[in-house]
């Protein structure tokens, strides 16, 4: 698992606990299924497609940087 990709489950959890939401909250919004931002966030998605990291950084009204830094 890279650190690069860590960083983005960490980021993705890290602002969605922000906004006070389940997993579930943002995919429903984003028309992602459950497992697929659980498994980033635990970092055990090696290479989430950018449309995907795109789609839920939308959806958490932060911009694809905020999810990669």
């Amino acid at each position: 698992m890279s650190n690069e990709k860590t960083k983005i489950g960490n980021n993705i959890k890290k602002y969605r606990n922000k906004l006070g939401s389940s997993q579930d909250v943002p995919l429903k919004k984003a028309d992602l299924a459950f497992h697929t931002i659980a498994k980033i966030e635990a970092g055990s998605t090696l290479n989430p497609s950018i449309d995907t990291v795109k789609e839920i950084a939308d959806t958490l009204n932060v911009s694809l940087g905020d999810l990669m830094k």
